[in-house]
C-alpha cells in the first residue's frame, strides 16, 4: 500500500470513529437543556388543572418520575437499538414514522433551494471577480453583504407580502393544493415521484408550490456563495498558470470558466455540502416562516409542546445527517488535496 492510500484511510478511519462522538455529545447536550428548561411536558399535554394523580401517573408513565441519569442511561439504550422513542402530544406515533411524513418536504424545499442559491451564488460571484474594481465587482459584493445580513423571517414574510397576497402569484402555507390528491409514489417526493409517474401536470404543480419558498431561501444563501467564489476566483485569476494562458492569447471566458472557476470552486465545494447539511438539518426559520410541512416545522411544533422524545429523536437524526455529508465532503476533500490529510 502506497503511503498516500494509507494516509487516506487513516483519515478516513479517524473521521468515521468521531463521528459518533459528535452525535453523543449532542444527544447529551439536546437531553440536558430540555430538561433544564422551564415547563412541563405533563403539564403541556394534560393542561396545568389536570389532577395532581392524573399528572403523576403520567409522569411515571413516561420514565419522568427516575432520577435523570436513569432516564439518560435508557434513553441511549433505545438509541443504540435506533429507537427514537414515540410522540407524547400524537399518542401512539413514532418519531420515525414523523420523519418518514416530514422529511421528503423538507429534502425538496432543501435541494431546490440549494439549486437557486448555487446558480445565483456561484453565477454572481464569477462575474465580479471577471470585473474587479467594476461597478459589476461593486454590486457583486453588495450583494454578497445585503443577502447575508437580511434575516430570514423579515424577508420570508416581505416576499409573502408582495407575491401571495397583493400579486397573488404564489400561493402559501401548503405544499400541494389541499383539494387535489398528491402524487402516490415510494419516495414520498412530489417531485419525483410525478415523474415516475410521467405525471407532469402534477410535476410542475409541485413546482408552483415549491417556488416562493425555495427562492426566498435560495436568494438569501447565495450570497454566501458569492463571496466565496469571488474571493477565491480573484485570487485564482492573479496565478501565474492564469497569466501563461492570458499571454498564449486564449479567451478571457474560457480562462475564467475552464481554468479559473474549476479551481477556485475546490473550497466552495466544502462550503456548499456543509450548508446543505446544515439545510437538511432543519431550515427552521423558512419552513415556519411559510408553513411548509416540512421536518423542522415539525420540530418546531414539538419544542414549543415539549414533546421530549420527538425532540431529541429529530436532534439525533438532524446530527446523523449532518455528520455523513460532513465526513463524505472531508473524505472527497482529502482524495482530491492531499495536504488535508498532514
Amino acid at each position: 500500500m502506497s503511503s498516500r492510500s494509507a494516509a487516506l484511510r487513516y483519515y478516513v478511519v479517524t473521521r468515521l470513529l468521531l463521528a459518533p462522538l459528535m452525535i453523543l455529545t449532542i444527544t447529551t447536550v439536546v437531553f440536558l437543556l430540555l430538561r433544564a428548561t422551564p415547563g412541563d411536558p405533563v403539564d403541556a399535554l394534560l393542561g396545568a388543572r389536570a389532577p395532581a394523580a392524573a399528572k403523576e401517573a403520567m409522569r411515571v408513565q413516561l420514565g419522568l418520575d427516575q432520577p435523570l441519569l436513569i432516564q439518560y442511561l435508557n434513553y441511549l439504550g433505545d438509541l443504540l437499538r435506533l429507537d427514537l422513542g414515540s410522540s407524547l402530544a400524537t399518542q401512539g406515533q413514532t418519531v420515525w414514522q414523523i420523519i418518514g411524513a416530514h422529511f421528503p418536504a423538507t429534502v425538496e424545499l432543501t435541494v431546490c433551494g440549494m439549486i437557486v442559491a448555487t446558480l445565483v451564488g456561484v453565477g454572481v460571484g464569477a462575474l465580479a471577480a471577471s470585473r474587479p474594481n467594476s461597478p459589476l465587482d461593486a454590486g457583486g459584493r453588495l450583494f454578497g453583504i445585503i443577502t447575508y445580513a437580511i434575516p430570514m423571517y423579515w424577508f420570508g414574510m416581505i416576499l409573502q407580502l408582495i407575491f401571495a397576497v397583493q400579486l397573488r402569484w404564489f400561493p402559501i402555507g401548503t405544499r400541494y393544493p389541499l383539494r387535489a390528491t398528491p402524487p402516490d409514489g415510494p419516495t414520498g417526493l412530489y417531485l419525483l415521484d410525478s415523474l415516475l409517474s410521467l405525471d407532469f401536470g402534477a410535476f410542475a404543480t409541485t413546482l408552483y408550490y415549491l417556488a416562493l419558498p425555495s427562492l426566498t431561501l435560495g436568494i438569501l444563501i447565495s450570497g454566501v456563495f458569492e463571496r466565496m467564489v469571488r474571493v477565491n476566483l480573484k485570487q485564482t485569476l492573479a496565478a501565474d498558470y492564469v497569466e501563461a494562458a492570458r499571454a498564449r492569447g486564449i479567451p478571457e471566458r474560457r480562462i475564467v470558466m475552464v481554468h479559473a472557476l474549476k479551481n477556485a470552486m475546490i473550497p466552495v465545494i466544502t462550503i456548499l455540502g456543509l450548508t446543505f447539511a446544515a439545510m437538511l438539518g432543519g431550515a427552521v426559520l423558512t419552513e415556519v416562516t411559510f408553513s411548509w410541512p416540512g421536518l423542522a416545522n415539525r420540530l418546531y411544533e414539538a419544542i414549543s409542546q415539549r414533546d421530549y422524545p420527538v425532540v431529541q429523536g429529530l436532534m439525533v437524526f438532524f446530527a446523523m445527517i449532518v455528520a455523513v455529508i460532513s465526513i463524505a465532503i472531508d473524505i472527497l476533500n482529502a482524495y482530491i488535496d492531499p495536504r488535508i490529510r498532514y
